[in-house]
């Protein structure tokens, strides 16, 4: 006995509708819509991180060449600090020395590019340890 024959139109057609697809669709645009700004965000944290520890890095350097040599380096190359290349492509570091009687200095940290959407803008550290902004230390 042969097998019984159903009509086209009972049988279920394998394969996704374009309903389901684009239901699909619009369900993953929904989620990386939320989700981008938010990993942009972890993104510029752990850049400012990341330049907060070679603020902190060179203060340390300023520091040890003054107990050697009774004053501050002049420039951010006199310090031997590594500055890494993930820091200098989303910062400019500068330091400037004070030329008054007490020595001082301070070094800062400019955002770049993308960076720049940061909340917390400019960070400085002086030679009295004194960090700004201060919420975003």
């Amino acid at each position: 006995m042969p097998p019984p024959t159903y009509p086209r139109a009972a049988r279920r057609p394998n394969g996704f509708t374009l309903i389901e697809l684009m239901i699909v669709v619009a369900i993953i645009g929904i989620l990386a819509a939320v989700a981008y700004p938010s990993y942009s965000s972890h993104l510029r944290k752990s850049r400012r991180a990341e330049a907060q520890q070679a603020l902190m890095d060179v203060a340390a350097r300023q520091q040890q060449i003054l107990l050697d040599s009774r004053a501050y380096a002049a420039s951010l190359a006199d310090t031997r600090a590594t500055l890494t290349p993930s820091v200098t492509a989303y910062y400019q570091i500068e330091l400037s020395v004070g030329t008054g009687d007490v020595p001082s200095f301070t070094v800062v940290a400019t955002p770049l590019g993308t960076q720049a959407q940061d909340s917390c803008g400019t960070l400085t550290l002086n030679e009295a340890n004194v960090r700004q902004p201060i919420g975003c230390w």
